[in-house]
């Protein structure tokens, strides 16, 4: 069986120097039906290994659960990324960051306050314990020596920029070792000295996250990983984008050169992201450094393959690139086609008072969202009030829109540090606040934080402690279809929609549209506000006129031919029930 091993001065495949060439690939940011072939245009472009996280909270919903079906297959991943006679590197976190969710941390994990996250708290590292189990059950016999595709595995992620727990670092390593991972174990940090020296220990491998001044940031890593070779294990080729910003791209010639560079001194490399993909449902996360700053739907990354699996100028600049220092196969992907076009009317609405997908418990203060389980998208409050006057909360965490017996009065946004609502004098009735988590901070001190409304609350400086509470429950979309079939007139526009009428949100509104085959499709929804919207009962996630993407990717293997349904809840309104599929992806404005 092959051996792979850490030498003197290189990586060592069977006792010879070996480049690793890597792309990272996020198994669950892709429809499976399209792993073979992203895997696939990796090797085109002459990698020779394909690198992804194992996203935790994914996995474990529930303390005790391990999903392994459909997206989160992640043994069939890696059986097809061997197939393709690639290696893989596996990233498991149990911290992954990746502008994902609280980072892949579980929602049960972090909404204890006794357990102190990242860490070798005993309580941490029991349940850390339990999460490696079920992941190196998968890893274990996959490793290259037992005739496998797994050649590295990562401990932790970028800590030197979190802490300085040693004990932590060593106990992640023996648990690995003793589940019986016997390749490499790596590192990876930013290549300043304080983290490349607090994020690791000697005996792993430390490599180095960074995207230019590739001569500098070498020069700093090897001073901290004095034997062995130098490996960018993040090679920055583009960025993330957050709602409400311009879509990040960097320049493919400039990218091309520092990869050369990078190449040119040795070095083995993981560019991140090679295929960056999709945010589905509500699985992106957010930073906050000061103002909070929600993740896009799109995880496109101006990466060498675009969000839709096709390549993209940085593609073949980076082909070409890796061509003169390592065989690159003569087959070439495709280009990209038009994507159907067609227009589509929801003809059928109900707004979301009618549905019956909440069920409020009482409370004598506010909830945070962890009180309900792993929730993620939407929760209602509700209590009555006598008067109007000035609404305060302690904080809001992440959009909050304020209703009096069903009027929409206002909107309260995390992002512009809003937290007080001026209601009006006469208001009285029932206040219901519907309150949207926009992604759990996935990097520094705000990890795992609680969502929803935060205490205190206040109407003109005087408590509101009396509390109905619940999460919108959107993973069974069976009473939604109902009250759509109904034409559940309950609520400004609900019922049957005329051909171009005007929704007034929150409200449901689903159509239909044919198509001769299944295909990538791109979906425009000029007009609509901020929502949510489900093709065939998928979730592709978020959609925001704030931008700045303006399609959302529906994958082939969610449309099939002949008729597919469209279903979308809009927040606040849109100018007409109607959407557009269109020809191409368009991702925002540029800093271009």
């Amino acid at each position: 069986m092959p051996n792979f091993t850490i030498g003197d001065t290189d990586f060592l495949l069977d006792g010879s120097p070996h480049r690793v060439l890597s792309g990272a690939l996020h198994y669950f940011r892709v429809h499976p039906d399209q792993w073979r072939e992203s895997i696939r245009k990796a090797r085109l472009m002459g990698l020779n290994a394909i690198e992804t996280y194992v996203p935790w909270n994914e996995h474990s919903p529930t303390r005790g659960e391990f999903r392994t079906a459909g997206q989160l297959d992640l043994a069939r991943f890696l059986d097809l990324v061997h197939a393709e006679g690639m290696h893989a590197i596996v990233r498991p976190g149990p911290y992954i960051c990746a502008e994902w969710h609280d980072g892949g941390l579980p929602s049960w994990l972090v909404a204890d306050e006794a357990i102190v996250l990242r860490s070798h708290d005993e309580a941490y590292l029991a349940a850390v314990g339990e999460y490696l189990d079920e992941v190196y059950a998968i890893v274990r016999p996959r490793q290259v020596q037992l005739g496998g595709p797994v050649i590295l595995v990562q401990i932790e992620n970028e800590y030197g920029a979190y802490g300085a727990d040693e004990d932590y670092l060593r106990r992640l390593t023996e648990l690995s070792r003793e589940h019986g991972i016997d390749v490499p174990l790596t590192t990876v940090d930013q290549p300043f000295d304080e983290m490349l020296e607090n994020g690791s220990l000697d005996g792993l491998h430390r490599t180095g996250s960074f995207g230019s001044r590739v001569g500098e940031r070498l020069a700093t890593l090897r001073r901290h990983q004095p034997t062995g070779p130098l490996m960018c294990s993040e090679f920055w080729c583009g960025w993330f984008d957050s709602w409400g910003e311009i879509h990040h791209t960097t320049s493919a010639e400039d990218a091309a050169r520092e990869l050369d560079e990078l190449l040119a001194a040795g070095a083995s490399v993981n560019v991140y992201m090679f295929h960056g993909g999709t945010n589905f449902a509500f699985t992106g996360g957010a930073n906050d450094k000061g103002t909070y700053r929600p993740i896009a739907t799109s995880y496109d990354y101006d990466a060498p393959l675009a969000e839709d699996g096709t390549p993209t100028e940085k593609f073949w600049r980076f082909r070409e690139v890796i061509s003169k220092y390592a065989p690159v196969p003569d087959e070439v992907p495709a280009e990209r086609a038009d994507a159907p076009e067609l227009d589509v009317l929801l003809d059928r609405s109900a707004s979301l008072w009618s549905v019956p997908i909440f069920e409020s418990q009482p409370f004598d203060r506010l909830p945070v969202a962890a009180e309900f389980g792993s929730i993620r998208g939407f929760m209602r409050y509700s209590t009555q009030i006598e008067h109007g006057g000035l609404l305060a909360f302690g904080e809001v965490r992440d959009r909050a829109q304020v209703f009096v017996d069903g009027a929409f009065v206002g909107t309260l946004d995390r992002e512009l540090h809003e937290r007080v609502l001026p209601l009006p004098e006469d208001a009285r009735g029932e206040l219901t606040v519907l309150v949207e988590n926009l992604g759990g901070v996935n990097y520094g001190p705000r990890l795992g934080e609680a969502k929803g409304l935060i205490a205190p609350a206040t109407l003109d400086g005087v408590p509101l402690t009396e509390w109905s509470a619940a999460p919108i429950l959107l993973d069974d979309l069976a009473p939604v279809r109902t009250a759509l079939a109904a034409g559940l007139a309950a609520g400004p526009g609900a019922g049957s929609q005329r051909r171009g009428a005007p929704l007034s949100g929150p409200v449901f509104a689903s159509g239909t549209f044919e198509v001769a085959s299944s295909a990538d499709l791109q979906l425009e929804l000029t007009g609509w506000t901020k929502g949510v919207v489900w093709v065939n009962g998928v979730n592709l996630g978020r959609y925001w006129s704030r931008g700045p993407q303006r399609t959302l990717y529906v994958p082939a293997p969610v449309v099939r031919a002949g008729e597919n349904e469209l279903l979308i809840f809009e927040s606040l309104g849109a100018v007409s029930a109607s959407a557009r599929f269109v020809a191409h992806p368009e991702l925002g404005q540029t800093e271009a």
